[in-house]
């Protein structure tokens, strides 16, 4: 079809009519998710059969609507997508890096791409402001690529949509992108993030990911010097640490004086931020998630969280509990869990608070229920109760350390556990 130079009214629009029985159709995630598009991806959902919906971090529920009418493909079950029905939706369990380089390669079927662009730029192109770069790739290879123009979408430099691949639709947005708040964090929060920041030198380089907990331990950051950023998302919180002069990126070997991401995943304040911002450099997922790249930045930090570890330091982001419904992924805590290791001076930070948000489930467990990242490949945990230092640590020694950091009430029991079945397999 030709393409439509200005953008069309949402409202008039019917997505039906362009697509057909057994597209795979590829939704951009996060904040650079097309809401007004995926909305109206929903309701044709109801008409056109066999539609599959490609998509990552949802952080809307706009696909909610389409019910039992389409399934789902995914790396996991991230924010909103674990409200879809379990047996619509498929996981493909690998790394966030593999995930990306099987779409952008074509192993990964995407017939139509769903995108949300910026107003023009200065040069005259919009932009891919949030990020996620791949998308250019798979956007080569699709039937149809419909992209949302939206005014709040920043216009960051190295993200302008490239001239050789035509935009068969623009559509104008009828809302603001998604965003996820991250909340106020709380007491366990501060005292998490207050124990991380003690951990992490002056000119350390930075990975986590976006929620209460990270921005907690970026507000706990403030008094540290030339800190850098080098993160698969950018998350609320940075501009705070920049305008502090905290993070500078000014040692960092590599981008030195740039943050590096792949994609922006904070709310309106960190889109206006970013907007026309040079010392943003957004890259593709086989740069920022590249093992060796990481590997070359000292004292390299990846801050992550999980649903719960072992005693052993396996450590679960997928799965609730034993028998429970998969409500994560992998995503890319392994590449990032891994270079911090061979970084220089690096660490990987596991933090998480010790029970559960009713402080009825203890998050340190005897066996995990899904080993998302080994016990070969433990570094550091941290709960409110203290720091787990595992790498280099005996098997007895780790199970002592990680009891130490369980919630008092809970202790005994995990004490019980390790002495009656754990210490005899693993000691």
């Amino acid at each position: 079809m030709p393409e439509n130079a200005e953008p069309v009214d949402a409202a008039s629009l019917d997505l039906a009519e362009f697509l057909k029985p057994g597209d795979h159709v590829l939704i951009a995630q996060g904040a650079g998710e097309p809401l007004t598009l995926s909305r109206l991806a929903a309701m044709a959902a109801r008409t056109v059969p066999d539609l599959t919906f490609c998509v990552g971090t949802m952080i809307s529920d706009s696909l909610q609507a389409c019910g039992g009418n389409a399934s789902f493909e995914s790396y996991g079950r991230m924010g909103e997508l674990a409200a879809l029905p379990r047996d619509k939706v498929r996981i493909f369990p690998g790394h966030y890096s593999e995930y990306t380089r099987n779409l952008h390669s074509g192993k990964m079927k995407a017939d139509v791409v769903l995108i949300q662009l910026s107003l023009p730029d200065k040069c005259g192109r919009p932009c891919l402001g949030m990020g996620d770069l791949y998308l250019f790739d798979v956007a080569r290879r699709a039937r149809l690529v419909i992209a949302e123009i939206n005014p709040a979408t920043p216009r960051v430099p190295g993200t302008g949509w490239p001239d050789d691949i035509p935009i068969h639709l623009r559509v104008a947005a009828a809302a603001a992108p998604p965003s996820l708040p991250s909340g106020q964090p709380g007491p366990r929060e501060t005292r998490i993030a207050a124990l991380v920041a003690g951990l992490i030198p002056d000119r350390a380089v930075l990975q986590l990911g976006i929620g209460k907990l990270p921005l907690a331990i970026i507000r706990a950051l403030k008094g540290h010097r030339d800190l850098g950023l080098h993160s698969g998302a950018l998350p609320d919180g940075i501009p705070e640490l920049i305008e502090c002069d905290a993070l500078t990126n000014s040692f960092k070997e590599t981008d030195t004086g740039r943050s590096v991401t792949s994609m922006i995943m904070g709310g309106p304040g960190v889109w206006a931020w970013a907007d026309g911002n040079d010392d943003i450099a957004i890259c593709r997922t086989d740069y920022t998630h590249d093992t060796r790249v990481i590997a070359g930045l000292s004292r390299f930090t990846a801050i992550n969280s999980a649903v719960e570890v072992d005693l052993l330091g396996q450590i679960n982001s997928e799965r609730a509990g034993n028998g429970g419904s998969i409500i994560g992924g992998i995503g890319g805590q392994l590449d990032f869990t891994r270079g911090a290791q061979m970084s220089e001076e690096g660490r990987a930070i596991i933090a998480l608070p010790a029970t559960t948000s009713r402080m009825t489930v203890s998050r340190i467990v005897p066996r995990v229920a899904e080993v998302t990242i080994s016990k070969a490949d433990a570094d550091t945990v941290v709960t409110e109760y203290g720091i787990a230092e595992l790498r280099g640590q005996a098997i007895d020694e780790r199970a002592r350390r990680m009891i130490s950091i369980a919630a008092p009430e809970f202790r005994e029991e995990l004490c019980r556990e390790w002495h009656d079945r754990g210490r005899h397999l693993y000691g």
